[in-house]
């Protein structure tokens, strides 16, 4: 345990400290490999190269190679936590604290590597010239992504008086399914056949669904999940600020914006994007995060036909609704009409089990009256038993899915309840091919023929 605090220690073995002496060094010698990779790219790095290259006979020569190849193949001392799969946050605040991180099942970490500004800033920038970004004075934010889609979000001063700053929102190698989810308890098997139905809508009627919540609540990997019931005849298109979504669909576009450069040109914003995807024909508009302008976009797209999923940070449905009609996003509420359903969703805290993330209640949007827009709560969250519960006497978009296809409302219950128990059927049988939701979903339809 750490004296500052109560948080749990995540300790790494090897963390490639170097003592001052030996850090002079290395500096020296990266700098003149530097130097000769100009007139020789293919320079081969050993500990031959080293020992020719130092001034100190007695210098650590596997050490500084081993920091050599960190840094030059991978991001120096946090290396080893950005392959830890069970790590969800890597979180760099300066360089008098050492490196935070939030683990999967332990939460919050505080770990034995620390790093001083000029490591912190190395690795900032070997991002950035990874993204063809720039971070200096004049653009001191940085917000990208690594190659295997982990979200990044670096500052420097004069925004952080304190140093640089960096922290890595990490995703699973294996992308979390939506057995993932009831396994977790974030939400119900009945609610996730529940989601299956009015995403899929039995091929007649596909909703429009937001999921609001809090930073770090989960809607990112919520919004992923139900991606996984949508058809694979369908031609989707995901528009995002830095990609963080990782839906598993063969006809898909992913879009992402585009900071202005040095000249304050070249900026491709959300909305600029939503309004090219509208000639692209989708089936499925999916907005990352709705926060701006690009939501009157989003509105006009649903209102004229197009279906559309997205999330919003909102802590209620009340808000979701109250953010959209208010600036930025300034949607007119008879266009606000046109949302289907607000999953709501939020990280808490359980005496027994620590931080949680769940799924707290789902409404569905009626229509308006008297320029107030009606809700219907169809799933409610219980904290006292950890469930959500199934609560509607009735629901429009059901009932417009039994119209279409010649169905009573029980018949749509019900095939809602043969999904449950496919979806339950699985989880208990088919633990070794989990991992692929959207086959798993496909198979039931094949099932339902045969």
């Amino acid at each position: 345990m750490n004296e500052n605090c109560n948080l749990k220690l995540y300790e790494i073995k090897t963390n490639g400290n170097l003592k001052d002496e030996e850090e002079q060094e290395y500096i020296s010698i990266r700098d003149k490999i530097i130097q000769l990779q100009v007139n020789n790219p293919n320079l081969k790095i050993d500990e031959t190269l080293i020992a020719r290259l130092s001034k100190n006979k007695d210098t650590n020569i596997k050490q500084i190679l081993k920091k050599l190849k960190l840094d030059s193949e991978g991001y120096g001392k946090i290396n080893d936590l950005l392959k830890d799969d069970n790590l969800e946050e890597i979180m760099v605040i300066n360089d008098k604290n050492p490196v935070y991180v939030y683990h999967r099942e332990m939460g919050m970490m505080i770990t034995n590597i620390t790093l001083d500004n000029n490591e912190i800033r190395q690795i900032i920038e070997k991002i950035a010239n990874e993204v063809q970004r720039k971070i200096d004075k004049q653009t001191p934010l940085l917000d990208a992504r690594l190659a295997d889609g982990s979200r990044i979000n670096a500052t420097i001063p004069p925004v952080t008086p304190d140093g640089p700053t960096l922290t890595i929102r990490k995703f699973k190698k294996t992308p979390i399914t939506i057995f993932d989810l009831i396994k977790t308890n974030t939400l119900s098997s009945h609610l996730a056949a529940f989601l299956w139905m009015i995403t899929e809508g039995m091929n007649s009627y596909s909703s429009n669904i937001i999921i609001a919540g809090g930073t770090g609540s989960g809607k990112t990997t919520t919004l992923n999940c139900i991606c996984s019931f949508i058809p694979p005849y369908e031609r989707v298109i995901t528009i995002e600020d830095t990609m963080e979504l990782q839906i598993n669909h063969k006809h898909i576009i992913r879009c992402e914006t585009r900071p202005p450069n040095i000249e304050n040109k070249g900026e491709i914003t959300m909305d600029m994007l939503l309004k090219n995807s509208l000639r692209q024909r989708p089936d499925k508009l999916i907005v990352g995060e709705v926060r701006s302008k690009e939501a009157n976009t989003l509105f006009g797209a649903l209102n004229t036909g197009h279906s559309g999923m997205g999330t919003l940070h909102a802590n209620s449905s009340h808000e979701t609704i109250v953010r959209l009609n208010n600036p930025p996003m300034n949607v007119p509420k008879i266009m606000i009409n046109s949302i289907d359903f607000i999953v709501m969703q939020k990280r808490l805290y359980n005496n027994k089990k620590g931080s949680i993330r769940r799924i707290t209640e789902v409404v569905e949007v009626t229509g308006m009256e008297s320029d107030t827009l009606q809700l219907n709560k169809i799933y409610e969250y219980d904290p006292n038993n950890d469930k959500i519960e199934f609560h509607a006497i009735s629901c429009n978009v059901l009932n417009k899915i039994a119209n279409m296809n010649g169905f009573s409302y029980k018949d749509v219950l019900d095939e809602i309840d043969k999904r449950e128990k496919y979806l339950m059927e699985v989880l208990e049988n088919d633990l070794e091919n989990i991992d692929n939701a959207e086959e798993i979903i496909n198979n039931y339809y094949d099932k339902q023929n045969n």
